[in-house]
């Protein structure tokens, strides 16, 4: 695994990046659950305003409603809500999946990435570019959303940015373009390919069986080497993004989400609603407008800064 995704000691900015990046909801999810109670233990009508709190913050209803139910069977008291939520959110995160995104130097790494326009997809690929190469990565990205002009306009600003290579044709084929991307980059020396998608919803069917076909041909491509299927959701979209989340995992098999714009959103409890209802990992986090503001998503991390 290459150093971006290694945790070091000297990573402070980035963790109060992340602290900074979730200050909506660390009110939202936390600060506020935790001040609704005035006594020893919660009234029904502060177990009440506890599950609207949760449900605000995107941990989803039936979620919202089984912790608060917790509450009230194990008489939760005051004093132990904080601990309470911290253990119980912790336990959510504990998907038994690899956290971290698949790279293995002496293969070829492919990353498929889907998501709906808007989602900030584009923006994602482009810092994600940025970090494997300043890792010293070769890389390829594969501009697969070929019927938007502007989406591969925008990966093309990106490529230049990151100062990596791009693979372009305008109205071509998404699955012949991933196929000689893949190409390309055996042939070339590439040891990591970031192949766009097509990310319309007007017209789901189409998109789906697009989608399908492109991870068919990547998947009987890339033989033994590393696949990773990310989805990006918007983190301001909340329950929306689990909707969404859904689609694309029946279609694509995904191995894990990236979540953008989390620093303007009080909604970063999706993270926890996909966990439970999908099993599925967030291995990346956007936490800024900058090229360099991506972070891999570390549950201890992520649960510390709304903690402490």
């Amino acid at each position: 695994m290459f150093n971006f995704f290694k945790k070091k000691e000297t990573d402070k900015p980035e963790e109060n990046k992340l602290k900074n990046a979730l200050s909506k909801t660390i009110s939202s999810l936390v600060g506020n659950v935790i001040n609704s109670v005035s006594g020893d233990i919660p009234t029904e009508y502060e177990l009440d305003d506890i599950e609207s709190m949760l449900i605000k913050a995107d941990l989803g209803v039936d979620l919202s409603v089984e912790l608060v139910e917790k509450i009230r069977e194990q008489k939760i008291k005051s004093s132990q809500l904080k601990e309470f939520l911290k253990q119980e959110f912790i336990k959510l995160l504990d998907v038994d999946v690899e956290p971290e995104l698949k790279f293995d130097k002496d293969k070829l790494n492919v990353y498929f990435v889907a998501g709906v326009n808007g989602a900030g997809k584009t923006t994602l690929i482009g810092k994600l570019a940025n970090k494997f190469k300043k890792e010293g990565n070769k890389v390829l990205m594969v501009a697969g959303d070929t019927f938007r002009a502007a989406a591969e306009e925008q990966l093309d600003v990106w490529s230049k940015r990151a100062n990596v290579d791009i693979l372009r044709e305008d109205k071509a084929d998404s699955a012949s373009l991933a196929y000689r991307g893949i190409d390309k980059a055996r042939n070339e020396g590439y040891n990591v390919v970031i192949i766009d998608s097509a990310g319309r919803l007007q017209n789901k069917f189409n998109l789906i069986e697009e989608l399908k076909k492109i991870k068919n041909v990547i998947s009987k491509k890339i033989e033994n080497d590393n696949l990773e299927t990310l989805l990006v959701l918007d983190g301001t979209q909340g329950q929306n993004g689990l909707n969404q989340a859904m689609v694309f995992n029946e279609a694509l098999d995904l191995t894990s989400i990236a979540i953008t714009k989390l620093d303007g959103t009080s909604k970063g409890g999706i993270i926890f609603s996909i966990a439970k209802n999908l099993k599925l990992p967030t291995k990346l986090v956007g936490i800024g407008e900058g090229i360099e503001d991506i972070a891999p998503f570390n549950k201890n991390d992520f649960i510390n800064a709304l903690f402490e």
